[in-house]
């Protein structure tokens, strides 16, 4: 039902075959239209899921480097990689922070006497496509006597053996070992 049907329907039936109120509330009900499609543009600003000419402003609250010509999502990204990665560091945030930049699996293990942090793609093939956004979130989130080591997932010889020659050929190069070199 359109907002001008609505607006019809809340006055008095009398109304219904008065062409000026017919005009008036078909002219109001499109102006409303407009209105509550701007509200839910509006709405979708206040979260970075969601949001996109607000990115800018959420870049600058959380001081990260504006790049309009990175993609949205990429910027999304590293926006709620930020908002996760305050307070006390452990396995579960920097996975969480991680997460943020990668839909695939990833694994994080801490291993506090060594001071080492191993952070392992296990869905994505070859290079994540928002890897440096990833190490810098990390970088900025983790003490600073851990090291970071991240263990990129390639295609196992045994993958390869099972894979058809057009599967093969339609593979990018860099999701071999080696491959991207």
């Amino acid at each position: 039902m359109s907002k001008a049907e609505v607006l019809m329907s809340l006055l008095p039936p009398l109304y219904e075959n008065v062409l000026e109120m017919q005009l008036l509330t078909e002219t109001e009900g499109e102006e409303l239209e407009k209105l509550a499609s701007g509200l839910e543009g509006v709405l979708d600003q206040f979260y970075p899921e969601s949001a996109t000419w607000a990115l800018e402003r959420y870049e600058q609250d959380l001081q990260i480097p504006t790049n309009p010509a990175k993609p949205e999502e990429q910027r999304r990204s590293v926006i709620i990689s930020k908002m996760r990665g305050s307070g006390k560091v452990s396995g579960s945030m920097l996975k969480n922070v991680a997460q943020a930049y990668e839909s695939g699996g990833i694994d994080v293990s801490v291993d506090s006497g060594e001071y080492h942090i191993i952070i392992r793609f296990i869905d994505t093939l070859g290079l994540p496509p928002n890897l440096d956004d990833l190490k810098a979130a990390v970088e900025d989130i983790k003490p600073a006597h851990m090291t970071v080591e991240y263990r990129l997932r390639y295609l196992t010889i045994a993958e390869v053996e099972s894979m058809t020659l057009a599967e093969i050929e339609a593979t990018w190069q860099d999701k071999f070992l080696g491959g991207g070199a």
